[in-house]
Order: structure tokens, then C-alpha cells, then sequence
């Protein structure tokens, strides 16, 4: 499973790494209403949240489905702008600027994206436009209480009153507690963009993918990017940009936006030192290795120190083969290191790689 993105005559002009404030705005909203999924970030989610003004709070928490669960794209104004070559804005007021320029449809089928389950890379009408999906809309949001009903109701109604209500929700995002995150992590954005562009220019398009994630690659041969996720979607650059937009807040996220007739965007986490997940297949094959019973009573064994094969054999009564195969499944799946001492190679649980197991599996669907 990934999202891959078509790039084939895409030239490396048309590729900008560009911080972006309302993107970075809606990640600390995600990581304000679900601190489990940043726990780094959990002393200024609880700072934040204990000094937010309650009529903010209660206003955030209305339309907190469109950062809560996942990230809509109402974040991401720039690549919603026709011939998919805008940028992000400088600052927060400009984003939003971006923001008002889209269509009412535009905004609604981005707001209630994941509402409406559509099949978000291709083209179809969206609520404003299809009185079946608009009832389907709202019927789901109904099933996700009264609160994503009403305001489901008041979007697809009045999207431009709500599009002003959102906009000054915001503003007052800023102004309570952003404006002081932002002037604190811009720097350093603005440095891992210098980075990843020049990287760019010097090494090209694949060397600076990679840099972006383990989870992100290029096929220089077919054109194709892949971004390691657990879902599938696709997309083409086309005649217009590629957009990297790099995230303080919002590790371990890998977010790919794939959306039909929108340009083609990766917000990535800035901090390049941070271990990387492992792939999906990588995780799988680790999962499958330790969902045998025999298999997790040799890790028993080998947690304990390391054995030779025959060794395992006659402590768990199997033959010496069916040991060995078993063996290879979980060094395949990289839970165990093997070593030769004198006549025989012994095995050993690599413990720091089962410690970390769950943390990658966390870190792999959340990416």
C-alpha cells in the first residue's frame, strides 16, 4: 500500500520546498486534540489547552474533525489554486487570503472530504453540486454526533458565512497561542527548506525525496514517487508543481495530497535525525514472524541468550530444518542477529529491535 505520485517531465523548477503557517496552524491543532499522538509534544498541548479561553475552546472543538482524526485540505489552500503552481504564503494572513480564493465548492469538498467518503483522487461533483451526496454528508455526520451534524448542516447551507467563521477562528488561533509557536519553529523550517533545496539543485530530485522520509522514494526510471502509507492513492504533477512542505509539529505524519485537480503536495516532519518507521512490508513481515506459536517460543529461548540451532532443537523437540526455517523468517523480518563461534552459529534476539516494535507499528499507521 502507498500513494504514488506520477512526475515524469516534472523539471526541478517546478519543485519548491516551502514552509507553510496554516499547515503548520492545523498540525498543532491535531496534536492539541489528540496529544497521544505526539507525545513529545504533550507539555505545550497541555500548557496550550490550560490557558485556552473557553469560548475558543469551544468553538475549536465544532469543526475539530477537520484536523482531529486526520488533515483536510482546507490547510492547504496553494494547491487548490488553478494551474497548480502556487505556493504557500509567507505568513498565516496570506495563507488564508489563498483560502478565500477557492470556490464554495472547492472548500466544501475539501472540508467534508472524509465525511462524504469520496473517492478523493478522482473527479466526481462534490455536496454542493450532488443532492445524493449531500444527504449522504449529512447523514454521516449525523452518526458522528450532533455537533459534525450541525455544522455539516451550516456548511452545505451557508458555505460563506462558515468560511468567515472559520477564517477568524483561526486568526484567533493565532493570537492565543500560535503566533508564539510559529515565531519560534520558522526558523528552523525555513532552514530545512534551504537545506532540502539546495540539496535539490546539487543532487537532484531523488536525493532530495529520500531526505524528506525513509517512507518517500523515487523510481528515476518510470517517474514515479512512492510515500510508504497505509492506504492507496495516486496522482500526476502533470503541467503543474511538486510542493514539499516541511512540519515541526507534525511528526511522525507523512502527509501526501493526492486530490483530483489539485497540485501535488508531501508535508513531511523537519527533523531529520528522528529514526524512521519501518516500511509497511517490513512491518507486516515482523507482525506475520511473530504470530506462529513456535516462533514465539523461540524467541523465549533466544531472548535469553544466544543458542545454536541444534541447541533450539532439542530444547523445543523439532528437527534441526524446521528450526532452521522458522530462523529465517524472523531474521528476515530482522528480529534476530546471527554470529559464528567456533563450529557453530548461534542466533540471538535482537532485543532492541522487539523494543521497538511497538512504537514502529504506531509510528507506521499514523504516518
Amino acid at each position: 500500500m502507498s500513494v504514488i505520485i506520477d512526475v515524469t517531465g516534472l523539471p526541478l523548477e517546478r519543485v519548491s520546498v516551502v514552509p507553510s503557517p496554516l499547515a503548520e496552524l492545523g498540525m498543532a491543532l491535531h496534536a492539541l486534540s489528540e496529544p497521544g499522538h505526539h507525545p513529545e509534544l504533550q507539555g505545550w498541548a497541555t500548557a496550550v489547552s490550560s490557558r485556552l479561553d473557553p469560548c475558543l475552546a469551544d468553538r475549536l472543538c465544532e469543526a475539530d474533525f477537520l484536523w482531529r482524526t486526520t488533515f483536510s485540505d482546507v490547510f492547504a489552500p496553494f494547491a487548490g489554486i488553478p494551474g497548480r503552481r502556487a505556493l504557500p504564503g509567507g505568513t498565516l494572513a496570506e495563507e488564508l487570503d489563498l483560502l478565500d480564493t477557492l470556490t464554495d465548492s472547492q472548500f466544501v469538498f475539501a472540508a467534508l472530504e472524509f465525511t462524504c467518503q469520496n473517492r478523493y483522487h478522482l473527479q466526481e461533483d462534490g455536496p454542493l453540486e450532488d443532492p445524493d451526496l449531500r444527504r449522504r454528508a449529512l447523514e454521516l455526520a449525523a452518526a458522528r454526533g450532533t455537533v459534525q451534524e450541525r455544522f455539516t448542516r451550516r456548511l452545505l447551507e451557508d458555505p460563506a458565512s462558515v468560511r468567515t467563521w472559520f477564517r477568524q477562528l483561526m486568526l484567533d488561533c493565532d493570537e492565543a497561542f500560535f503566533a508564539d509557536l510559529w515565531a519560534r519553529i520558522q526558523p528552523q523550517l525555513a532552514a530545512d527548506a534551504r537545506h532540502k533545496t539546495e540539496l535539490l539543485r546539487r543532487k537532484g530530485l531523488a536525493e532530495a525525496l529520500s531526505s524528506l522520509s525513509g517512507a518517500v522514494s523515487l523510481d528515476e526510471e518510470t517517474g514515479l514517487v512512492t510515500v510508504d502509507k497505509l492506504l492507496n492513492g495516486r496522482t500526476a504533477t502533470g503541467d503543474g508543481g511538486l510542493v514539499l512542505v516541511p512540519t515541526s509539529v507534525g511528526w511522525p505524519h507523512v502527509m501526501v495530497l493526492h486530490r483530483y485537480g489539485w497540485q501535488a503536495s508531501i508535508t513531511y516532519p523537519a527533523q531529520a535525525s528522528r529514526p524512521q518507521a519501518p516500511t509497511v512490508e517490513q512491518l507486516t513481515r515482523r507482525l506475520e514472524a511473530l504470530a506462529h506459536p513456535a516462533r514465539l517460543r523461540l524467541c523465549r529461548h533466544l531472548a535469553r541468550g544466544p543458542h545454536s540451532t541444534s541447541e533450539l532443537a532439542d530444547a523445543h523437540g523439532l528437527s534441526a530444518p524446521e528450526i532452521s526455517r522458522h530462523l529465517s523468517v524472523l531474521k528476515k523480518a530482522g528480529l534476530i542477529t546471527s554470529s559464528r563461534r567456533g563450529r557453530y552459529v548461534q542466533h540471538q534476539l535482537d532485543l532492541s529491535a522487539v523494543a521497538r516494535l511497538g512504537s514502529d507499528f504506531i509510528e507506521g499507521v499514523l504516518r
